[in-house]
């Protein structure tokens, strides 16, 4: 069974867009829907709204769709038992409908309080230990821990969901998606079989696997493609770990101006062909992916929002049919 979603890009819009885009989001037929949780924006055009006063107003206009970070770094920025608050906290203004993604980071968020940004392994280390962290605290029992980089001295929540949100965890290699399958679903932005496999192979067979497809539609193709080298030109650069590294928008400015229109292309689903939209999230699903969400770059929302409900979300659904 797969399920599709919409992602809330927050670094491309202001927060009651983005609320408003959660309400259209399951107006058009999305079962959920994952937001971006970022102190800066890739591009210094962005925007970078706080997510969890944004999940507030979320949670009020909608009613039904499920929705979860995507992802939020338990990390540097934010002490985990903070994040732990904050997620008990959504998840009992939405009951059953919350889900808290957790991942190690990217020094373009990570650096703002002038901590030492760590190399992989210790992110890594470091997101094991928040998410232990989180899980003790919403047991409502009082916590005190002293780890190797965190500590929580004699705290305790006393506002507490009926039923806790799942814990998904993003992934970019094998590593990171073992620590997934030690949680409750794993999340990627590419259809990598490798990623699947590693996830169900360290015990995550069964449990949920988002991923992520970034389109542009537009009704021309070619300002499809302006759209998107102007809004999204990260996507054009070489290198799968250039984005978790650099720390200032600014610094993201210099590279996009080598970036072309058909680098972006070469990546983002440009224009109004329905077929092109279909195959990239068949991608997904052929990798063992079942919870597809889709990121719509750009201002043009609304035409999303109904291409999507009248010709994509339709064929999609077959394929579906037929996977299962």
């Amino acid at each position: 069974m797969v399920e599709f979603g919409y992602a809330l890009a927050s670094e491309e819009h202001p927060p009651m867009d983005l609320v408003r885009n959660a309400r259209r989001a399951e107006e058009s037929g999305f079962s959920f829907a994952m937001v971006s949780d970022h102190y800066h924006p890739w591009i210094s055009k962005g925007h970078s709204p706080f997510v969890w006063a944004t999940l507030g107003g979320i949670a009020h206009a909608t009613e039904r769709i499920k929705v979860g970070t995507g992802v939020t770094a338990p990390t540097i920025r934010i002490h985990p038992a903070i994040i732990a608050q904050a997620a008990a906290t959504v998840a009992a203004m939405m009951p059953g409908r919350f889900m808290l993604g957790l991942g190690a980071g990217e020094n373009l968020n990570e650096h703002v309080l002038g901590d030492k940004w760590p190399p992989p392994p210790v992110r890594q280390d470091m997101l094991l230990e928040a998410i232990d962290i989180i899980r003790q605290l919403w047991t409502g029992e009082e916590v005190t821990h002293y780890g190797e980089h965190y500590v929580v001295e004699d705290a305790r929540l006393f506002t507490l969901p009926d039923e806790l949100p799942p814990i998904l965890v993003a992934a970019d290699g094998p590593a990171a998606a073992q620590l997934a399958a030690g949680n409750d679903g794993l999340v990627a932005v590419k259809p990598a079989t490798d990623l699947v496999e590693a996830f169900e192979s360290a015990g995550g067979r069964g449990k949920p696997r988002f991923g992520q497809v970034t389109v542009c539609y537009d009704e021309n193709e070619n300002r499809a493609r302006k759209t998107a080298l102007e809004s999204w030109p990260i996507s054009g650069l070489e290198g799968g770990s250039v984005k978790w590294e650099i720390y200032k928008p600014s610094h993201f400015d210099e590279l996009a101006m080598n970036v072309t229109e058909d680098d972006v292309a070469g990546s983002i689903i440009c224009g109004p062909d329905r077929n092109k939209h279909v195959e990239a999230i068949k991608k997904f699903i052929d990798a063992g992916f079942d919870h597809i969400y889709i990121h719509q770059v750009g201002k043009e929302q609304e035409r999303f929002f109904s291409f999507y409900q009248r010709e994509v979300l339709p064929q999609v659904r077959e394929l579906r049919s037929a996977a299962a």
